[in-house]
């Protein structure tokens, strides 16, 4: 059966593949259109199978949030490239998936991809494939979350990173409270906080923070207090631990308070350990302990969402907490952060280093 430009046109159209691809498709089905998408999709099956182990960790991180009903979702999906991610056909089709998240609520990304596609008549798989067809490169739906409540959103720069942000208030259809949720979703999104505040971490996680607080004090003994360090200098000196060199130079420089730059690197090390030795000594001290304590609420502050220093200064002049309080009281409501939740695309993703040339070598051989 003899076909024409317009049925290679018709079937581009149909399928989003290349002119030279459904004009080889028709030949090889003497221009049977339904029998040549059959052979597109097979073939880009094929091709989608081979490129399955390829790396995807570019992408976008999309938001939905149904306000009416109150359901938020949030999806990753990955591709191999950053061209690919600001397609206008692949960002638009994390957005369905991410309707397809909120109306459906899927138990895993295995459920999801099995459903059917918001909007559309096929499956989240089946749309994924025919996508490939036309862009050729690996994609995954990586992750996703939905959240029912009053929730704010932020997306930032093009999907990179995206926020979802949990609140208990009585003031959900206030401009100004969807202004201020936007605003802790932003600083969510730049300053990447751990916890919610301090009461969210168990003790065991407290404690784990503060032990590995105090190993990093003892070993940077540089940063010890004055007495506490005196007596190691004196342990090292006592005990012969330091080369003719280093007892010279601590002789030397020992009122100096670039002292640690005329020791070597064995001399620090010495007194790592000397330190490390007295650990519970050390840590028993009321000096130091009080300089643990000053270390582990600057972490905590850098941790927690709350306790953090508000970014927009000129908006509010002190802590996320506070921020939200004084909005609260402006609008006479009640307004509580629950939790948040932070995509950022490809976090954990560990990146192949690439052969470009090798991988043009192979394409231009067929070899793909």
């Amino acid at each position: 059966m003899a076909f024409t430009a317009q049925d290679v046109k018709t079937l581009r159209e149909m399928t989003g593949v290349g002119m030279m691809d459904c004009k080889k498709a028709l030949s090889e089905c003497d221009g049977d259109m339904d029998k040549a998408v059959d052979v597109l999709r097979e073939k880009g099956l094929a091709s989608a199978a081979k490129k399955a182990g390829r790396v995807a960790a570019e992408g976008v991180v999309v938001a939905y949030y149904d306000e009416a009903n109150k359901v938020a979702s949030m999806v990753e999906v990955n591709c191999e490239t950053d061209f690919v991610a600001k397609n206008e056909k692949f960002v638009e089709l994390a957005n369905k998936i991410a309707v397809t998240v909120a109306e459906k609520n899927p138990a895993d990304v295995d459920a999801l991809l099995a459903m059917t596609l918001s909007g559309s008549d096929e499956t989240v798989s089946d749309a994924v494939q025919e996508l490939f067809l036309v862009i050729r490169e690996n994609m995954k739906v990586r992750r996703f979350v939905r959240v029912e409540g009053t929730v704010a959103s932020y997306i930032h720069g093009g999907g990179s990173v995206g926020v979802l942000v949990s609140f208990d208030t009585d003031a959900a259809d206030r401009a100004e409270f969807k202004e201020m949720g936007r605003n802790v979703a932003m600083q969510i999104a730049a300053m990447s906080p751990e916890y919610l505040s301090k009461d969210c971490i168990s003790d065991d996680e407290l404690a784990k923070m503060k032990s590995i607080t105090i190993d990093s004090s003892l070993n940077k003994p540089e940063s010890l207090p004055k007495p506490i360090l005196k007596n190691l200098f004196d342990k090292a000196v006592n005990d012969k631990l330091f080369s003719d060199e280093d007892l010279a130079a601590y002789e030397e420089q020992k009122n100096n308070k670039f002292l640690f730059n005329f020791l070597s690197d064995k001399a620090v090390e010495t007194l790592v350990e000397l330190a490390m030795a007295s650990k519970a000594d050390i840590v028993a001290n009321k000096i130091f302990a009080g300089a643990v304590d000053g270390r582990m609420k600057k972490q905590l502050k850098e941790v927690c969402l709350l306790e953090q220093a508000f970014v927009r200064s000129d908006l509010y002049d002190g802590d996320v907490a506070g921020y939200i309080a004084d909005v609260a009281k402006k609008l006479g409501a009640s307004i509580k952060a629950t939790g948040f939740i932070r995509y950022a695309k490809g976090e954990g993703i560990e990146k192949k280093q690439e052969n470009f040339a090798a991988e043009i070598a192979s394409m231009v051989n067929g070899n793909k």
